[in-house]
């Protein structure tokens, strides 16, 4: 299988790169872009950057992708090589290499008949039971290898069906997932600004028998409370509809799935011996209620979410965790921040238990004021707080000139659900901030950055987790294709989980610096950066996992064509 795939892709590549005036005569279209990432290890046993493979005897790391898109003749083409040397973006703790083709696909539209095979990405609704994905900062590639088929009843209705396996890097899955959804598009007469987009859609997935026998010897280890007869199959099915009225639009969807088996990380059970563990396998059906509300009009901007989760894990493989496996994609409630305080602690979907809502209000003052207010709340179906966050900011602006951004976070955080730290207390922050932005002449600027962070204390004199934080940032850009940025993170007020001296054991005030130079050429970008970082959070899309601490020097390259 894998050298067919790989005669496939070298075909593809030679076509691809067929004479240009070939291309030409055919009206045929090239694209793509390659990015490449570099880092050298530098040991720094102080922050708790070392004992892992790069660190301690690799020192250098790449990531790489190159993409090809080719159109002609009424099909897409689709190619990627990805490439990793010890990398540390699969796994954090560990090193990963490997090479090869990571993506190809084919897609054809025969009037109102399309197709596609091999490497596909897609989704159902917003993703609660089906999304099939790339997300390269967590090294998420979980795209769906198989054949989709659609056709087009008019501009109204569409109608979709898939099957095939899950992407493991550079292997396959085994169980089969299969799915299928009717989309519809109503519009309302001329001049009434109102459609309604109504779709319904359902995934099965089949495990495999290697699966399901390591899954049956796993359960004939529990005691007989908590063991269960496992289920081949799981189907899941959603409704949802997207209703614009003038200024409104509202979201709404329902999805349901059936008898599962699931890895719950933060359920205990007791071995054969009397031993209390964390983390066993369930058997449930899962649910999802998820629905958004938005208003927009002069200048006044709302929007509102809501939430509720219930057991609704659901992967190519019980036994998978983390970020593996993934089938579907629970879309996050909070407020995704960028400032580098504000996005210290960000909370992961709670796939067995959450219950969230956030509001979101942004008012236009003037053309140089304007406020956003946020806040999120997320607890437990049992009421126990998970996350809380409230988010305030002013922006000043005076187009061309200047710009300037200041605002306030308070926050509450369980380390216990999001850290997996057992009897740790909830975090609660507070976290000022502000930005101002200086424009010259010539396309140069200057641009300043500063935050700080208040935590708690946990009664022994020591702040939650690592305690105060102070943030500043300078960034230049002496000139169009130059910017250069130098800022530090300074741990003022240790907490518990601080860097300690070695003899004393007392907690020191440590610096993590950076500095980053990016240059800009067309649509070609590269970047030279000295990072020092702090153990961490790191999320896209409610899609998180704890990163360890870096030391040492990163290199990338971005390039379109």
């Amino acid at each position: 299988m894998k050298f067919l795939q790989i005669c496939f892709a070298c075909w593809m590549v030679l076509w691809m790169a067929a004479p240009l005036h070939a291309q030409e005569s055919s009206g045929g279209r090239l694209s793509g872009n390659l990015e490449a990432n570099g880092n050298f290890f530098l040991r720094d046993t102080l922050i708790g950057a070392a004992n892992t493979p790069q660190y301690d005897r690799q020192i250098f790391g790449s990531d790489a992708w190159l993409n090809l898109n080719y159109s002609n003749w009424g099909f897409d083409f689709n190619l990627r090589f990805d490439a990793f040397n010890n990398s540390n973006l699969l796994n954090p703790q560990g090193s990963y290499t490997a090479l090869g083709f990571g993506r190809w696909s084919i897609h054809k539209e025969v009037e109102h008949f399309d197709f596609a095979a091999g490497y596909l990405y897609d989704q159902i609704g917003s993703g609660i039971i089906f999304r099939s994905y790339e997300q390269r900062a967590l090294l998420i590639d979980n795209a769906l290898v198989g054949l989709r088929v659609g056709y087009n009843f008019g501009p109204d209705l569409k109608v979709k069906a898939f099957t095939g396996v899950q992407k493991q890097q550079f292997d396959l899955y085994k169980s089969i997932i299969a799915g299928a959804s009717v989309d519809y598009f109503l519009v309302g007469k001329e001049g009434s600004k109102f459609t309604w987009a109504p779709g319904f859609g359902v995934v099965r997935r089949t495990l495999d028998d290697a699966t399901m026998n390591n899954l049956v010897a796993t359960i004939n280890t529990y005691l007989k409370e908590d063991a269960f007869v496992p289920t081949y199959t799981a189907y899941a099915m959603s409704m949802y509809q997207t209703l614009t009225w003038g200024p409104f639009t509202w979201y709404a969807e329902g999805a349901y799935k059936t008898k599962d088996n699931m890895s719950d990380p933060l359920a205990e059970r007791v071995t054969i011996s009397g031993d209390t563990i964390v983390g066993k396998l369930i058997q449930a059906p899962g649910s999802v209620l998820y629905t958004s509300f938005s208003f927009a009009k002069k200048g006044l901007g709302l929007t509102l979410e809501g939430k509720r989760t219930e057991n609704f894990s659901f992967r190519t493989r019980p036994q998978e965790e983390l970020n593996r496996g993934l089938i579907n994609f629970l879309p996050p409630t909070t407020r995704v921040n960028t400032y580098r305080l504000t996005a210290r602690y960000l909370p992961a979907t709670q796939e067995f238990g959450e219950l969230a809502f956030q509001v979101d209000a942004r008012y236009k003052i003037s053309k140089m004021a304007s406020v956003n207010v946020n806040f999120s709340n997320i607890t437990d179906l049992n009421g126990n707080q998970l996350y809380r966050e409230l988010f305030t900011e002013l922006l000043l602006k005076k187009t061309r000139k200047w710009q300037f951004t200041g605002g306030l976070q308070l926050q509450a955080y369980n380390q216990e659900a999001y850290f997996f730290k057992p009897g740790e207390p909830i975090l609660e922050n507070v976290t000022p901030y502000v930005d101002f932005l200086y424009r010259f002449p010539k396309r140069r600027s200057v641009r300043v950055e500063a935050q700080y962070m208040k935590t708690g204390e946990d009664g022994k004199g020591l702040g939650y987790d690592y305690g105060d934080w102070l943030f500043g940032l300078l960034e230049i850009s002496p000139a169009p294709k130059w910017t250069i940025t130098l800022s530090d993170m300074y741990n003022i007020g240790p907490g518990k989980n601080s860097p300690s001296d070695a003899s004393s054991g007392e907690k020191l005030t440590v610096h993590f610096p950076r500095f980053d130079v990016f240059y800009t050429h067309g649509a070609n970008r590269f970047s030279l950066s000295y990072v020092k970082q702090v153990e961490g959070v790191v999320c896209t899309g409610g899609v998180c996992r704890i990163e360890p601490a870096f030391s040492g020097v990163k290199f990338s390259v971005n390039s379109s064509f």
